[in-house]
């Protein structure tokens, strides 16, 4: 009697450490048998796939497909494929990933509560002038996304005392949180924050809602943490913003063309922070028994946990 045929993950992955992936997988979904792009063998034999930076139609080609998962939270990259096929697509929540980011936050907003932007560039002129920042329950706090990223990263800032405020596409409670959701409440929302967060999916909705409008909401010398996505900042709206002064600061991990070129402003920038796409990573160790969980539910007919909304981009 030939036994029946496990089910076939196929992990096509660029740019990432696929010999880590495999192991995690190997050990979180022992069930599951694993190929790796581009040897993939027969393309009707793929039930499921791993996917981060594919090429446009590169999924339509496996008939049998069940599901495709990300290997990362975001999934524009994915959902701007037109032709992908009609399969649930399903983001990773990796506990490793989240806290990663809410220590990214945190430690940025710190520094820039903290004062330590004006002390750097204070140290390159060698001017010794100390300034005390307000306490954290004086300091308003915005953060764009509230989400399983954006949500951690709002309680963990609140934790600290701020005055935290969140904006999201519909409403969302967060406890110590004040909540705004849509289009028409973002002025309000963005009203005298002194930092501004964004942790916002890449949607038409976001796409260049950092512009001039939003910093002139800000309050005076408000300062940017953007780990979004780059498409959402107006880059030349912001360079206008810290020539006039009306944002102190820039801490940027995410760029419209990454790598960011040698030649961009923002590199040389006194006070912009360039971070290369790193404030977060997806750890195989932590991100295998997630993605393996899902698997098991999608093999026993049960829905996936974390699928993506197409029609609102996450």
């Amino acid at each position: 009697m030939t036994a029946p045929r496990r089910p076939v993950l196929l992990v096509a992955c660029e740019g990432v450490d696929t010999e880590a992936w495999l192991q995690a997988l190997r050990a979180a979904a022992p069930e599951v048998e694993l190929r790796l792009w581009p040897d993939g063998g027969d393309p009707a034999e793929i039930d499921f796939g791993l996917a981060w930076g594919n090429p446009p139609g590169f999924w339509r080609a496996f008939p049998s497909l069940r599901a495709i998962f990300s290997l990362g939270a975001g999934v524009d990259g994915l959902l701007a494929d037109a032709s992908l096929p009609d399969v649930p697509i399903v983001r990773m929540a990796d506990p490793s990933l989240t806290g990663a980011m809410v220590e990214f936050v945190v430690m940025r907003t710190l520094h820039h509560h903290r004062l330590i932007h004006l002390y750097e560039q204070q140290q390159a002129a060698a001017v010794w002038r100390p300034a005390r920042p307000p306490l954290a329950r004086d300091r308003r706090v915005g953060v764009m996304g509230l989400g399983a990223l954006g949500g951690a990263c709002a309680r963990s800032l609140a934790s600290f005392g701020f005055q935290v405020r969140g904006w999201s596409r519909g409403p969302r409670e967060i406890a110590g949180v004040e909540t705004f959701h849509g289009l028409a409440a973002l002025a309000d929302f963005a009203a005298g924050c002194e930092i501004l967060v964004c942790l916002l999916p890449l949607t038409a909705e976001t796409h260049d809602v950092l512009d001039a409008r939003l910093f002139a909401a800000l309050a005076p010398q408000a300062c940017l943490i953007q780990v979004g996505r780059g498409a959402q900042l107006v880059e030349a709206d912001l360079l206008a913003a810290l020539e006039s002064g009306q944002i102190a600061a820039a801490t940027l991990d995410v760029f419209r063309s990454e790598p960011l070129p040698g030649d961009h402003p923002f590199w040389a920038h006194p006070r912009v922070r360039v971070i290369p796409h790193a404030a977060a990573f997806t750890y195989p160790e932590t991100a295998a028994p997630v993605l393996a969980a899902n698997l098991r539910r999608l093999l026993t007919g049960a829905p996936a946990e974390d699928v993506v909304d197409p029609g609102a981009g996450y």
